[in-house]
């Protein structure tokens, strides 16, 4: 099938790509499954079109607030581990170091996290009936004429600093390889089922999203491995006659092969992977 909606329709589809059925192509099917998932992962990773953007919506347990408090106090939990012995002025000397466990699971589809919006009502700038805003819109706003957009603006605007001074942004960490998103905040102001929602991207899956295995870049990515695993099964028959006088040549099978990668590697990086923010504008 030219376009493939399935696992196994990829991997048809670049075998013939290389010249199946009329070439035996000499790659393992355990090798070819492989190579598939480590074409998914450098797709996931590098191409934009490998993640969305989504908001998860998390309810905090209290599981969450015992292991981001320490017994008895508002501090963080630390958990001590020994992770070196030096010789100090000819004493052997042991730290101990300690790392926090205020740290949320995720799941491990989830590769990048951008921020998490306030769980929290306590902004009384702009959260309730006492707020400044709600007495500006109950006394000014719904009055027709009485308030130019322009002072609305420039109100809005003032109000929207008060509120970033006043209500910090909640400090993150997250590295995808620990799927774990840390959150240094006061663990004692959260309570057990308020919410957050975390604003994060995440990889398309290939099961729910069928038209991923027809991506031109996958697909073309994966043909240039499986070459490349072909060639490099053969390296070791370099030289040797088949009848009929045909010789096999690995080595020129690798070689094209590794030319593409590098040529898809290069294409990656000015066409489909996103730039540097910094590059942005």
């Amino acid at each position: 099938m030219a376009q493939p909606a399935s696992r196994t329709e990829l991997i048809s589809y670049c075998k013939r790509q290389l010249g199946a059925p009329v070439l035996e192509i000499n790659v393992a099917d355990e090798q070819v499954e492989d190579l598939v998932d480590d074409a998914l992962q450098y797709f996931y990773e590098r191409h934009f079109d490998g993640v969305g953007q989504v908001f998860l919506k998390y309810q905090i347990t209290q599981a969450d607030i015992d292991r981001g408090r320490a017994p008895g106090n508002n501090s963080t939990v630390g958990i001590a581990t020994t992770t070196a012995t030096a010789t100090i002025a000819g004493t052997a000397t042991t730290f101990s170091y300690k790392e926090n466990s205020n740290f949320l699971q995720v799941p491990p589809s989830v590769i990048g996290v951008t921020k998490i919006y306030h769980f929290d009502g306590t902004n009384t700038t702009t959260n309730n009936m006492f707020s400044i805003k709600y007495q500006l819109f109950l006394n000014d706003i719904y009055y027709f004429g009485s308030t130019e957009i322009l002072t609305y603006a420039m109100t809005k605007s003032y109000l929207e600093d008060i509120d970033f001074l006043l209500t910090t942004q909640k400090q993150i960490r997250f590295n995808q390889r620990q799927n774990r998103l840390y959150l240094d905040i006061d663990w004692g102001s959260v309570k057990v089922d308020d919410y957050i929602i975390i604003d994060c991207y995440r990889t398309l899956d290939p099961n729910d999203y069928s038209r991923v295995w027809n991506d031109p870049f996958l697909k073309r990515y994966l043909t240039a491995l499986i070459k490349r695993q072909w060639g490099q099964n053969l390296i070791k028959f370099q030289g040797v006659k088949l009848p009929g006088g045909i010789e096999l040549n690995g080595r020129q099978i690798y070689d094209d092969a590794q030319r593409e990668l590098e040529a898809i590697a290069e294409k990656m990086s000015s066409t489909y992977e996103l730039p540097p923010l910094d590059f942005i504008g």
